[in-house]
């Protein structure tokens, strides 16, 4: 296993993280035998970050990691998130406060090395196309998400704060700007990588403007979600074990599950050298930006865990596959 910092940090992590979410499911919907299991390989494997949320499951996810982290007591990152609503601005430090004490509770632990928002930012609040969305006033203004996740900070609730960067890519970059976070979790993978890549006038993704970029200048780690494009990359493998049997609606514009599935099957040139699988070209295609600390992979069974781990250290994608890549995101070369 390959080892990078998590940005101004200082934490030294796994380059494969180990993703607790929902369409994964081995820690929503797996036995604690099998969480056990699965836990205590991956550690061998040398991952050591963790992230979840209370969302997932409903709780299950971060009651799950804390039991099984309990009975293993090892060394690792682990990284939980405060989803933020609408309905909670009249109280948004009461509302953090909560919300993290339940999921310290859920994952048995005193405190969180991370504390992430898990709400997408607009530059207006519930603003047309950004519907339920945070306005960049009610994360970085007075009485703000940002400063409920200082003063956790300061209770020694959590060592670090980052937030989820879903929402409208201008008001992204002015939360990465204003230098109050740590970490930012940023989608990017083969069908959408246009966090980590430029990608010409035209492209049909939701354009995320280089926001890994933007968050390597302000000395930010990064945790790269959604690299599998919530399976669609991994074909029927991908909705096995203990995987969610269906994916729900969009997070980002342009971005839903089954026209993500179709464009995924134009992407098996990528399956050829020492690429043998499309998740494999999917993880690897990732670890290829410098300014990405952590690549969050989640997992429906044990094998995944193997195959995940085995894409750490093996290099790029071949020039080659790159540019035939580029083509399909719109370049003509």
């Amino acid at each position: 296993m390959e080892y990078r910092v998590l940005g101004r940090t200082g934490i030294r992590v796994s380059e494969i993280g180990f993703g607790c979410g929902n369409v994964g499911g081995l820690m929503v919907r797996g036995s604690h035998e099998e969480q056990v299991e699965a836990v205590t390989r991956a550690l061998e494997l040398g991952i050591d970050y963790f992230d979840t949320a209370p969302s997932y499951g409903d709780g299950k996810s971060e009651t799950s990691l804390g039991r099984v982290l309990e009975e293993l007591s090892p060394d690792v990152t682990v990284a939980t998130k405060v989803r933020v609503g609408l309905e909670d601005l009249d109280d948004i430090l009461g509302a953090v406060e909560s919300s993290l004490e339940a999921s310290l509770g859920r994952l048995r632990m005193d405190s969180v090395d991370v504390l992430q928002l898990h709400s997408r930012v607009a530059m207006e609040r519930d603003g047309e196309g950004w519907r339920g969305a945070l306005g960049i006033e009610d994360v970085l203004g007075e009485g703000g998400v940002a400063d409920a996740f200082d003063a956790m900070r300061t209770q020694g609730l959590t060592r670090f704060i980052g937030f989820t960067g879903l929402g409208e890519a201008k008001a992204l970059h002015r939360v990465v700007e204003s230098g109050r976070f740590d970490v930012v979790q940023s989608y990017c993978n083969l069908i959408n990588p246009s966090a980590g890549w430029e990608v010409p006038n035209g492209f049909n993704g939701y354009d995320f403007k280089r926001l890994i970029d933007h968050a390597m200048g302000r000395e930010m780690g990064v945790a790269a979600i959604r690299v599998m494009a919530a399976g669609a990359v991994g074909g029927e493998r991908a909705r096995s074990g203990h995987a969610s049997p269906r994916v729900g609606g969009s997070m980002v514009p342009g971005g839903g599950y089954r026209d993500d599935e179709a464009r995924a099957k134009g992407l098996d040139f990528l399956v050829s050298g020492d690429v043998s699988s499309l998740p494999e070209a999917a993880i690897r295609f990732v670890l290829m930006h410098p300014s990405v600390s952590v690549v969050l992979v989640g997992f429906s069974d044990l094998g995944q865990v193997e195959e995940a781990a085995a894409c750490s250290g093996k290099g790029p994608l071949p020039e080659s596959s790159m540019m035939r890549l580029r083509e399909t995101w719109g370049y003509s070369s």
